[in-house]
């Protein structure tokens, strides 16, 4: 399952960084009405719950203190807006390094590590084991956040970009 795990995060960080390489900073932080999430607000938090799940896997924490506050469960995007991490050159190079040090713990991990209880207690009331918790977040999380940047895309008046296979 490893192997999937890295091919599924390759291709859908190759898909996300399509959807905002055309965009600008200003466009980062658009907000259209009905749309839930803007671009800058939606890769913080991939990139937040990739540490999340990293952390499961034993990576130190490496973002900032109050990256939690700004892009975690129940944070909102227009705490974005003039945080300073609104900047998509940046918000890119903090998505590779995310990618990275995800992708090297899951080439670390042992399969049986999969099969093991998820070492964060309340988040095991939902998923019982590290195996279940990456799949959701690996696969399931992002490709839904990676649907809702395409969504909010198009609704800023951008053509879709290629297919999200």
């Amino acid at each position: 399952m490893i192997p999937e795990l890295v091919s599924c995060l390759d291709r859908t960080t190759a898909y996300i960084r399509t959807l905002v390489a055309d965009l600008t900073d200003e466009e980062m932080i658009l907000q259209p009405p009905g749309v839930p999430n803007h671009a800058a607000w939606t890769l913080g938090h991939v990139i937040h719950s990739w540490r999340a799940i990293a952390g499961e896997l034993g990576v130190s924490s490496w973002l900032p203190d109050d990256w939690e506050s700004l892009f975690g469960y129940g944070s909102s995007p227009a705490d974005v807006v003039g945080s300073g991490y609104s900047s998509k050159a940046e918000l890119i190079a903090s998505l590779a390094d995310a990618s990275g040090r995800l992708r090297a713990a899951l080439l670390a991990a042992e399969e049986c590590k999969l099969r093991a209880l998820l070492p964060d207690a309340k988040s095991r009331e939902i998923f019982s084991t590290t195996g279940d918790a990456l799949l959701q977040v690996v696969a399931a999380h992002t490709a839904f956040h990676a649907g809702q940047l395409a969504a909010w895309r198009r609704a800023i008046g951008r053509e879709p970009v290629g297919l999200f296979i």
